[in-house]
């Protein structure tokens, strides 16, 4: 921290939705020349109080003083205006547009008395900027032609355009390899020698102890405090987050294990899934281990039937099934939890409700092939219960509920057609320690009624810390499988790397 005065203070602000009390009285101060993380279970606030930060909402309450000064942000220009940027989660760059396009549009440079756009100046000032941030590249390359990591400097450089003072980065990490992380923090490093304030909000606990100099926390859209990362451990956070001791970050539970449930022979689907065998018993949860590429995905979207086999055989209580689309995967008790809730696992314009049902509505078909209501609204409302989901109302659109609660809804359509076999795909991804563990609760729940669990993660942690066994992927093959007991992160990474001996 290289100012004594914080360069932004937010003091006791409050904003209120529809049945909703999303902050209240929440206080946040950010210097220049740190990182301050902001941090809290997903419902917290942290989203909400950015926005207003960002001119995206306006407060109910509250003000915003911006280097001394009582300030107004009514809108993003205005925000944008007092030097405060925002780069959120989901990239806004427009994929065929360039860089140097992406950089400055709405922020153009014109020529005097053409008032057509400079592009020879802009080009230019793109490159600086890049340049300042370590990336050297063609700005006249389309955005689309580029990768997560590379958009993400875009995005920074995009935000520098603007001379800004403050920026805030939403969960940055979430798509990047750990060679892309330790770029971005690079710059962030460098921004902050460079007297920049960042405000950074992530669910990676490694991150925030590595790259963060103090930590706010919210809680039910409430100021919990503020400490120093150095003053405190992990555990005492995740305590302040959640508002109770999490013993175990990992709760597993054994269970006595069944019979096969489903069982792969030589699976292929082209180049992406090769000569795949394995089998997932009842009362297990089987873990897919593996490097980004190496097939997890694919195979699981195949024994969904999402993709078409190219060969092999699938079995479902040893019987062999022909699965053509994933309406004969869930007609023989197979469901698929996708990575993607967002694209591929809810329909955002939709309710709580008819997201949880829109996979088994016949079950509440009448005589007359009408939907019964009263037995439909009388089942959301169980699991709702069941699996704590934060919500108002099951009217609620999902897409006004937190990253966690979104889960939990999928979640709950699946187990409403009682699988035998559940696959789930980055279940934990963008999901905070609490509501990882009430989804562990769930898994272990589903476990010890005999179900099988196959649970595709790039946490290796949680790899280890919930799974019976561990099958590890490498370039479409599985090349090693480990039981609990004899995994380690060392031996998981020797066969996703493709070293067998």
């Amino acid at each position: 921290m290289t100012n004594i005065d914080p360069i932004l203070q937010m003091k006791n602000v409050s904003k209120s939705f529809p049945g909703v009390k999303a902050l209240e009285d929440v206080r946040l101060e950010a210097y220049s020349g740190e990182v301050l993380a902001l941090l809290g279970e997903n419902g917290a606030g942290k989203s909400t109080l950015m926005k207003i930060l960002s001119g995206v909402y306006n407060m109910d309450a509250g003000s915003i003083i911006m280097q001394g000064q009582n300030v107004a942000i009514k809108n993003i220009r205005d925000a944008e205006n007092l030097g405060i940027a925002i780069i959120h989660q989901e990239l806004s760059l427009l994929s065929n547009l360039s860089i140097w396009e992406n950089i400055f549009l709405g922020n153009e440079v014109f020529n005097g008395l053409t008032r057509k756009i400079n592009k020879k100046v802009l080009r230019k000032k793109s490159e600086i900027l890049l340049k300042d941030i370590g990336f050297n590249i063609d700005v006249d390359i389309l955005v689309k032609n580029l990768n997560v990591g590379e958009k993400q400097l875009i995005e920074i450089a995009k935000a520098l355009s603007k001379n800004s003072k403050v920026i805030i980065m939403d969960e940055p990490t979430t798509a990047l390899t750990d060679v892309e992380t330790d770029n971005l923090f690079r710059v962030i490093n460098k921004l902050k020698n460079e007297n920049m304030g960042i405000i950074y909000i992530s669910h990676r606990m490694d991150e925030i102890f590595r790259i963060c100099d103090r930590i706010t926390v919210l809680r039910d859209g409430k100021y919990i405090g503020e400490v120093k990362t150095s003053d405190i451990t992990k555990d005492d956070l995740i305590s302040m987050m959640v508002g109770r001791k999490l013993e175990e970050q990992f709760p597993y539970r054994d269970s006595p294990k069944g019979k096969t449930l489903l069982r792969v022979e030589n699976l292929n689907f082209g180049e992406k899934v090769r000569n795949v065998n394995f089998e997932a018993k009842g009362g297990e949860i089987l873990g897919i281990s593996g490097l980004m590429g190496s097939g997890r995905t694919e195979m699981a979207k195949t024994i969904f039937g999402e993709y078409k086999k190219s060969s092999g055989k699938i079995f479902i209580d040893d019987e062999e099934v022909n699965v053509h689309s994933p309406k004969d995967s869930i007609n023989n008790g197979v469901c698929y939890l996708s990575e993607d809730r967002k694209q591929e696992g809810l329909i955002l314009g939709m309710s709580v409700g008819n997201n949880m049902t829109l996979a088994n509505l016949k079950k509440y078909e009448n005589g007359v092939k009408r939907i019964n209501k009263v037995e439909e609204d009388k089942t959301i409302q169980e699991y709702i219960k069941k699996l704590s989901i934060k919500t108002p109302s099951a009217d609620q659109l999902i897409k006004y509920l937190s990253g966690g609660n979104q889960q939990k809804v999928i979640l709950a359509k699946w187990l409403m057609l009682t699988p035998k076999v559940l696959i789930i795909d980055e279940p934990t991804r963008g999901i905070d320690v609490g509501a990882k563990k009430e989804i562990y609760d769930v898994l272990n729940e589903l476990k010890s009624m005999g179900k099988s669990i196959i649970m595709i993660s790039s946490d290796m942690a949680e790899i280890m810390g919930i799974c019976d066994r561990i099958l590890i992927m490498h370039e479409g093959s599985i090349s090693g499988e480990l039981n609990r007991k004899d995994a380690s992160q060392e031996a998981i990474m020797k066969y996703a790397v493709g070293i067998n001996d």
